[in-house]
C-alpha cells in the first residue's frame, strides 16, 4: 500500500502529537515520489518544534516551505501571508499544511475560511496514544470535536503515529496501530496511514497493518542531537 496525496492537506492534533514530523516526513516522501510539494507553517502554538526548524534540509531538496516573514519567524501570531493563501487558491501537486495544536492553533484554519471555502480538503488528525489527552479513544474524539468547532472544518481522516522517541519498539507500533484503527472506527473516518521510525521499517509484519506506514526520520529534536538526515538516498 502506497501513500498517495495531492490537492489541499492540513495536518492537525493535539499538542505533543508529533504532527510537525509527520508533516515534514511526508513532504519529503511525496516529493521523493515526483509531486511538487509546498508546505505551510502555521503553527502558532508550539515556539520551539515547528516545521520552520527543518526549513534549510527541507529547501535543499527542493521543497517549497512557505513561512512568516523573516522578522516574525519566532513570533507567536497570526501571521497569514499573500503566499500561504495564494497557494491555497491555487494548489498545484501538494499543498501541505502543519497547523498548531489543539483548539487554540485551529483558529488560524477559521482565517483561512475564504481560501478554503470550495476546495477539496483532506484534514488528518495525528494521534499519539502515549501521550496524555489522547491515549483514550474518547479523548481523541474530544480532541477532535474541539478542533472541527474552532476551526469550522471536518476532519477526514485518522493519522497514528505511536512512538515513544528512541525507546519506540515494533509492538508499540503494532499496539498503536490496533487503537489508531479503533478511533477511526469511532469516527466514522478512515485510518489514512501510520508511522514508524525508520529503523523499524523493515521489522515490522507488514501483514498485521492493514494500512500505508510512512517512515519518520526524526528532526525536531534538542540542541544536543543531531536531526536523522532526510536525503532519501539514504534510506
Amino acid at each position: 500500500m502506497k501513500l498517495e496525496f495531492k490537492g489541499i492537506v492540513i495536518i492537525v492534533g493535539a499538542y505533543g502529537c508529533g504532527k510537525t514530523e509527520v508533516s515534514i516526513n511526508l513532504a519529503v516522501h511525496m516529493h521523493a515520489r515526483g509531486t511538487a510539494v509546498r508546505l505551510a507553517d502555521l503553527d502558532l502554538v508550539n515556539p520551539y518544534f515547528r516545521t520552520r526548524e527543518a526549513r534549510h534540509e527541507l529547501t535543499r531538496l527542493g521543497i517549497d516551505v512557505v513561512l512568516p516573514p523573516k522578522q516574525y519567524m519566532h513570533a507567536d501570531l497570526p501571521i497569514l501571508t499573500p503566499e500561504v493563501s495564494g497557494m491555497l487558491r491555487n494548489p498545484s501537486g501538494l499543498a501541505l499544511l502543519d497547523v498548531g495544536g489543539d483548539e487554540v492553533g485551529a483558529t488560524v484554519l477559521a482565517a483561512l475560511a475564504d481560501s478554503l471555502r470550495g476546495k477539496v480538503l483532506q484534514v488528518l488528525q495525528v494521534i499519539n496514544p502515549n501521550r496524555p489527552h489522547t491515549n483514550t479513544i474518547d479523548g481523541c474524539l474530544t480532541i477532535r470535536r474541539e478542533i472541527e468547532a474552532k476551526a469550522n472544518i471536518k476532519i477526514t481522516g485518522i493519522v497514528g503515529n505511536a512512538n515513544f522517541m528512541e525507546e519506540t519498539t515494533e509492538q508499540d507500533i503494532l499496539v498503536g496501530y490496533d487503537f489508531s484503527r479503533r478511533v477511526a472506527e469511532a469516527g466514522n473516518v478512515p485510518l489514512v496511514f501510520i508511522t514508524t521510525p525508520v529503523k523499524l521499517l523493515t521489522r515490522l509484519d507488514k501483514k498485521a497493518i492493514q494500512c500505508p506506514v510512512l517512515a519518520l526520520k526524526r528532526q525536531l529534536v534538542p540542541p544536543w542531537k543531531r536531526a536523522e538526515s532526510l536525503d532519501t538516498s539514504e534510506s
